[in-house]
């Protein structure tokens, strides 16, 4: 027999988790759009060549030109991928590309040299005092010829997905995690 001073127990509120759940999912998504969102790319395909041009939005902050002006080499790394859509199916890579724009500044005579690889050839190099010239070198390329058409099917669907990172990793680049931010552009292969 219950004692008439204590309450009978309250129903568990199952809602309640289930509503902390929807919350978590919100923000991861939009986590995900925001990352989707950092860098623009746009595709172009011309001479048997695909052509990539690729912009980090604010990728150059306040703390990356503070770590550049102390003379560390500072790389940022845009990993790019040629990818064919499966429906129903896992995408598959076609080819991949490694872009790495690096700018080193000598302190003694004020002046950056900054350096572009394409999977390790060196494809440009040059000396500035411009800050400016050095910001839209590492956050910006564009019409690099990086895929060749050959193995692409005719009226099938494409995109390029890229991916970017920063060395040194104190450098506190505008994405927390270290995946970096990305951005990816589809394309419809004609020939």
């Amino acid at each position: 027999m219950r004692s008439p001073l204590r309450p009978a127990p309250a129903p568990r509120d199952y809602r309640f988790g289930l509503r902390l759940w929807c919350a978590l999912a919100v923000i991861v998504s939009g986590v995900v759009l925001y990352a989707d969102g950092g860098i623009r790319v746009i595709p172009l395909v011309r001479d048997d060549m695909v052509l990539v041009s690729c912009e980090l939005a604010d990728g150059f902050t306040d703390e990356v030109r503070e770590v550049v002006r102390s003379g560390l080499r500072t790389t940022f790394t845009y990993t790019i991928e040629l990818r064919l859509e499966v429906p129903v199916w896992v995408d598959r890579t076609m080819a991949g590309v490694v872009v790495n724009n690096t700018v080193q500044y000598d302190n003694l005579t004020r002046r950056h040299t900054v350096t572009r690889t394409i999977d390790g050839r060196i494809e440009g190099a040059r000396d500035t005092d411009d800050e400016s010239v050095v910001r839209q070198w590492m956050t910006t390329f564009d019409r690099l010829p990086l895929f060749r058409t050959a193995s692409l099917e005719p009226d099938r669907d494409y995109y390029i997905r890229v991916r970017a990172t920063a060395r040194p990793r104190s450098v506190p680049f505008i994405w927390p995690w270290a995946s970096g931010p990305s951005g990816q552009a589809k394309f419809t292969f004609i020939r």
